[in-house]
């Protein structure tokens, strides 16, 4: 049975109370979570703010950082199938059930790198694993090469927003576009319009076996934090010519990054498939690449075979 734990600390994030997840979030993470074996709580990663994590196994700490849009129930069907790990996965801030965070015009990078260690810091984790999906798999990245001494081990899931050798596919391009004061009228998201996106990231097909992830992902985008918290993301990360140049992680970065790193990516991802992968993975010192018939979310459709390479690689023995 899990269990959903809250501080005794108000929310007092950017807005405050005012800036308070929509109740279909809560329902969608409660009924997620009945009986998956694992528990959520909040801590505080930063004074007054809020973060949800979803934890469970024992071993090896790795934190799990989620993409744009998704939160960390997305990460569920993987966190349940890992080995002689520690699993922590995180709502970024304004996702999930997480609190909105102010983040500055410019330095992006730098601030979301200080969100990582303010992170590990109020998880008394001097070391740990980190794996990020998308733009999670970003931020990841980000540490790591700010901050070696603190990863042990990196693992990207999917194909990372910023990095050179990937390119936003055309709609996040028109994303960059949208006025966040006057954005254009849409549908409410709904369990079709969620497939629909989902397929054009590569993972239609698959995103249907899960159902409790479909409406969580219907809930995050009726919901007004959530939202805003996303388009503000994407915005900082995408230009209508490509990435943004100030938060753009050159290849050349590669070649100074010290953990192991391994790379699980889609050949179908829209982000950058099998060339992309590759020439990541040859840039870094000590990079391992595996290749899977999936989209932007290999685990999905592969939730044994990721969940077997990421304990491997963390712990050295197979699920």
């Amino acid at each position: 049975m899990s269990q959903m734990q809250q501080t005794d600390s108000a929310s007092n994030g950017p807005g405050g109370a005012n800036q308070e997840h929509a109740p279909a979030v809560m329902v969608a993470h409660e009924q997620a979570l009945d009986g998956s074996g694992v528990h959520s709580r909040f801590i505080e990663a930063i004074p007054g703010e809020r973060v949800h994590i979803i934890e469970g196994g024992e071993g090896a700490p790795m934190v799990m950082l989620h993409g744009s849009g998704p939160s960390a129930l997305l990460f569920l069907p993987l966190l349940e199938k890992l080995t002689g790990v520690r699993a922590i996965a995180v709502d970024r801030p304004g996702f999930g059930l997480s609190d909105p965070h102010a983040w500055p015009t410019t330095v992006r990078r730098e601030a979301a790198v200080e969100w990582v260690g303010s992170l590990l810091d109020c998880l008394d984790l001097k070391e740990a694993a980190l794996l990020g999906s998308s733009a999670g798999g970003t931020w990841a990245l980000w540490f790591a090469l700010a901050h070696p001494d603190r990863v042990s081990r990196l693992i990207l899931l999917g194909a990372p927003p910023t990095l050179s050798v990937n390119e936003p596919p055309p709609p996040l391009r028109g994303i960059a576009s949208i006025d966040p004061a006057n954005p254009p009228p849409m549908p409410p998201p709904s369990r079709e319009t969620v497939i629909q996106s989902m397929g054009g990231m590569g993972e239609g097909d698959t995103i249907v076996n899960y159902p409790h992830q479909i409406e969580a992902l219907v809930a995050a985008g009726r919901d007004p934090v959530a939202s805003m918290a996303n388009l503000d993301e994407l915005q900082a990360l995408i230009s209508p010519e490509g990435w943004q140049p100030s938060v753009e992680t050159r290849v050349s970065e590669l070649e100074g990054l010290k953990p192991s790193t391994l790379l699980v990516w889609g050949t179908n991802d829209p982000l950058g498939g099998a060339d992309a992968a590759r020439k990541a993975a040859s840039a870094i010192p000590d990079g391992h690449v595996e290749m899977l018939d999936a989209g932007h979310g290999p685990w999905l459709g592969h939730p044994d075979q990721v969940a077997n390479l990421v304990s491997t690689f963390i712990t050295g023995r197979r699920t």
